[in-house]
């Protein structure tokens, strides 16, 4: 099932730009705040709260003024109490949330069961009366007084039991309560109020009138909350500033991301296509581009780099191979025609001559393709990982193998010559290219140093021949490249050495030397 839907989801997926997906994610990051405000109920739930915290100021307010003037109440202290004391400040938090909270039905008229509110709760009403009308009359809430037990000492209902609501209940028990109910004499103006939960509520409020530690009377207050529409024309010019400015941030974002990003990526497209026919050539790294993309700039430069060297590598190693096989394939191919044809008139001798050239063209022609072999190998070798190799070992084999009536080998190298990071086997093969050179050369010494450094360890070989002329040590180290072709060589000797060297993070290169040829050879040391 899983498989089938990515399937078909795939075959319908979209093709999207990258700034359509880029603009899109930061268009829905700066639309986030506005989703939550409505469908969140964040900022509505803020309206509704904040309505709470004003009911609860003026009940406390209403409900400290009604002990202070309730008759019997014991007149209040002379000296100021200590504020400093712990908890003599208790604030007290809103409580409701409109996304769990119950809505109540809408409160009932007070019944009316022939009960008579509380003198002292009427007398205090009536003193508070001017001051209840005033606040009403800025504060919108209404507000009704009731006595001990719940009976309507002022406000509507007068005379009237409120004692079963269960806000009531809560304050005639010393604590105050805050509920949501409906609200009957709501009528929506809007055409989308359906939106806001808050529209068709109201706000009851709660709080007792404490004489001492005894509940005498109820301050019971309601008021709508301001709606989310109301609210948002409210506030209009700070949610429209919010906008433009969301706005102008995600302009400002959407230029940074499409010159950091999506032109720069464009470009090094366009640039791919146009190298891909043939044509163009890298492009520069944009500095406004960001960091991972100015490196994805210098990595396609050097892959660019390595490819154009390669593929002038293989067009050189091409035409020279071909160069290599021609001569002897046409030596064999002349030898072999004039056998065809004159064959039956030559003397042995002469027939064993062209036979012998024949021969030796074809082991030329056998030698190669080993090395030709052993080069490809070299060129796609790899470093052996932790190699550590002592290079004594492959200095004595290469050493015993070389010597002969007239060459010999000096090591003057230290039995605690550190470990390379190097395979013996490319050391042997490196040493037994560079003293076979110096043996074919005509060389009758050869000496072998090492020096050291923090990284690497160098072997300085040289040797007493004729040396290296100037016109070749350019050439030195390129395929086929031989001055003693006609000695059966191939040029292909140190090609293979700096192959496997550089496989392993290592170097040969011709120094200068008073006489004869050195050749200095870098490999890294072991960790």
């Amino acid at each position: 099932m899983i498989d089938r839907a990515k399937a078909f989801l795939k075959r319908r997926w979209p093709r999207l730009r990258l700034r359509v997906i880029l603009f899109a994610v930061l268009f829905f990051a700066a639309a986030m705040p506005g989703i939550s405000a409505i469908f969140l109920r964040v900022y509505e739930n803020t309206l509704v709260r904040q309505t709470e915290a004003e009911l609860v100021a003026q009940g406390a307010a209403l409900a400290a003024m009604a002990a202070v003037n309730w008759p019997g109440a014991p007149p209040p202290p002379n000296s100021s109490p200590d504020r400093a004391e712990p908890g003599y400040y208790a604030p007290e938090p809103t409580t409701l949330d409109l996304r769990t909270a119950s809505i109540l039905p809408e409160r009932p008229v007070p019944s009316a069961n022939g009960k008579v509110a509380d003198p002292a709760a009427t007398r205090v009403a009536h003193v508070l009366d001017p001051v209840i009308e005033r606040t009403a009359r800025t504060t919108l809430a209404s507000i009704v007084v009731l006595d001990g037990y719940g009976v309507v000492a002022r406000g509507y209902g007068l005379g009237g039991d409120l004692s079963a609501l269960p806000e009531v209940r809560e304050a005639m028990a010393g604590r105050p309560r805050t509920v949501v109910r409906h609200n009957g004499d709501y009528r929506p103006s809007y055409a989308f109020e359906w939106l806001s939960r808050a529209s068709d509520v109201r706000l009851h409020h709660a709080r007792p009138i404490l004489v001492g530690d005894r509940v005498v009377g109820v301050i019971l207050l309601s008021r709508s909350p301001r709606a989310l529409f109301r609210g948002l024309y409210e506030d209009r010019g700070k949610i429209i500033l919010g906008v433009a400015g969301i706005f102008a941030i995600l302009v400002l974002l959407s230029g940074l991301v499409s010159r950091g990003v999506t032109r720069p990526i464009e470009a090094l497209s366009a640039a791919s296509r146009d190298m891909a026919t043939g044509h163009g050539a890298p492009p520069e790294t944009p500095t406004t581009a960001a960091l991972e993309i100015q490196a994805l700039y210098d990595d396609f430069r050097a892959m660019a780099q390595a490819i154009d060297r390669r593929s002038s590598y293989l067009r050189d190693f091409a035409t020279a191979v071909s160069h290599e096989f021609k001569t002897p394939l046409a030596g064999i191919a002349g030898a072999v025609e004039l056998l065809q044809d004159h064959g039956e008139t030559m003397t042995p001798e002469e027939r064993r001559r062209f036979l012998d050239n024949a021969g030796a063209d074809t082991a030329r022609l056998s030698l190669l393709v080993t090395r030709l072999l052993d080069l490809a190998r070299a060129d796609m070798a790899r470093a052996e990982t932790n190699a550590a190799t002592s290079i004594l070992a492959p200095l004595r084999r290469a050493a015993d193998a070389a010597v002969g009536r007239s060459f010999k080998v000096e090591l003057r190298v230290s039995d605690e010559t550190p470990l390379a990071a190097v395979s013996e086997a490319t050391l042997d093969t490196v040493l037994s290219v560079l003293l076979q050179n110096s043996r074919q050369a005509g060389a009758s010494v050869v000496v072998v140093t090492v020096d050291e450094t923090p990284d690497t360890i160098r072997l300085h070989i040289s040797d007493d021949g004729p040396g290296v002329p100037t016109a070749d040590r350019g050439r030195l180290f390129e395929a086929f490249f031989t001055s003693r072709r006609s000695e059966g060589g191939t040029g292909l000797g140190l090609s293979i050495a700096r192959s496997l060297l550089a496989a392993s993070h290592g170097a040969i290169q011709l120094v200068e030397s008073d006489a004869g040829a050195a050749f200095e050879v870098t490999l890294p040391r072991a960790a």
